[in-house]
């Protein structure tokens, strides 16, 4: 065999594989979309910890999908209808570059978005530089994906760790305690958000020491040896990063050894309806968290987002839902502005691009994050049932150009 056959062979292929994943895809679409739209779809892969970390990737599946519903509605995208490829990430970097690489050669995959967790982000980000595949991380935290750290392929929509601890470090400075603790899930995220948060209460309160801390491994922890060491240091504040099962058991235990009443505390992403409402009455009232007050959050754009989520999925939104929403909405205008499905094109299309949400608009700047914001309010219990309460909504365009720790 010839090489020129060899070639035409392998060529034929990659387009009948091309062809068949557009094919499989356009009919997973509503009949409607189908028969309003002769040309192929363009085929969008989403990659996320859906079998670990369900209570926040399947409202944020539910987010994208209704998004969908409406862009195929409305026309599509280039006079084509957008189809997604789903997969789950497995929780791991090796797993979901094996998932990337699966997306973009086998369903045809022309943008990568999703991933959950920070380590995995940053896999999925270094596949998506050297297969030149725009990549949206819709949910990791990770600053390493941005600016300097980062690369072409991909941008960031959620507030990052810097970002937050910022918020955070705000309404912490006024607290009186000067002996702090942290606890955080020992990984990326959980030592990024500490270290920034660290700097930034510093910077505000110089007299402020940080007398302990804990890094379980995520998943993994020992909430009784964690909670018995940090009450040895007598903390005044402490700082947690935890979320999900290890959340849980952490309130669990301090309240149970009568810690959780010793100290104030302070929390990254424990507002979110996702882990928050798990604890139920346990919550524990009075912290200081991010979150999504999602329960009495009144504006136009996000009346009219939860009003059509609820009519659509018979259920109120998390915080994964509206991040679902905006990044195939973002995804959506990138293409449209791109003219067309060419990688460095819509890589490019992305800097500057405004896209309107549920919480405001949001820009993507040149460093490739967002200027999407965050609610900063206490923890609280509402007719029984957990709610961020005495909440503010934080622009992130006021704390994310600040410099984050060296």
């Amino acid at each position: 065999m010839t090489d020129k056959t060899t070639f035409a062979r392998r060529k034929t292929r990659r387009v009948f594989l091309k062809s068949a994943a557009a094919l499989g895809a356009l009919a997973t679409l509503p009949a409607s979309i189908r028969l309003g739209h002769a040309a192929d779809p363009i085929i969008l892969g989403d990659l996320n910890s859906y079998s670990r970390f369900a209570a926040f990737t399947i409202p944020y599946r539910k987010g994208w999908q209704l998004a969908l519903e409406e862009i195929n509605a409305a026309g599509g995208v280039l006079g084509r209808p957008l189809a997604v490829e789903t997969r789950d990430d497995g929780a791991t970097p090796a797993d979901a570059q094996r998932t990337a690489n699966e997306l973009v050669t086998r369903a045809g995959a022309e943008v990568l978005f999703g991933t959950l967790l920070s380590h995995v982000g940053l896999a999925v980000s270094d596949f998506a530089a050297r297969r030149n595949v725009p990549y949206l991380a819709a949910e990791p935290l990770t600053d390493a994906l941005i600016g300097d750290g980062g690369n072409a392929m991909t941008y960031r929509l959620r507030p990052g760790t810097f970002t937050q601890a910022n918020m955070l470090a705000e309404a912490a400075s006024k607290l009186p305690a000067k002996r702090w603790a942290t606890i955080a899930p020992n990984y990326e995220y959980g030592q990024s958000a500490v270290a920034a948060f660290q700097q930034a209460l510093k910077a505000r309160r110089p007299d402020v020491e940080f007398v302990a801390e804990q890094w379980p491994g995520l998943g993994k922890i020992d909430a009784g040896a964690s909670v018995t060491a940090l009450q040895g240091a007598a903390p005044e504040a402490v700082f947690n990063v935890l979320f999900g099962g290890d959340l849980a058991k952490f309130v669990r235990e301090a309240r149970v050894r009568g810690f959780l009443e010793t100290f104030s505390g302070v929390s990254m992403l424990t507002g979110e309806p996702e882990w928050l409402d798990p604890l139920g009455a346990e919550a524990p009232v009075g912290w200081i968290a991010t979150g999504y007050p999602w329960h009495e959050y009144e504006s136009p754009a996000h009346d009219a987002f939860r009003q059509a989520y609820e009519a659509a999925h018979d259920d109120y939104p998390r915080l994964g839902s509206v991040v679902g929403y905006v990044s195939l909405k973002a995804i959506a205008q990138a293409i449209e502005k791109a003219g067309s499905t060419d990688a460095d094109a819509v890589a490019a299309a992305f800097n500057g691009l405004t896209v309107g949400g549920p919480f405001g608009d949001v820009t993507f700047q040149d460093d490739r994050q967002s200027t999407m914001g965050a609610f900063v309010g206490t923890i609280g219990l509402i007719d029984g049932k957990p709610r961020l309460t005495d909440w503010t909504f934080k622009d992130g365009s006021d704390y994310l150009n600040q410099s984050p720790p060296a």
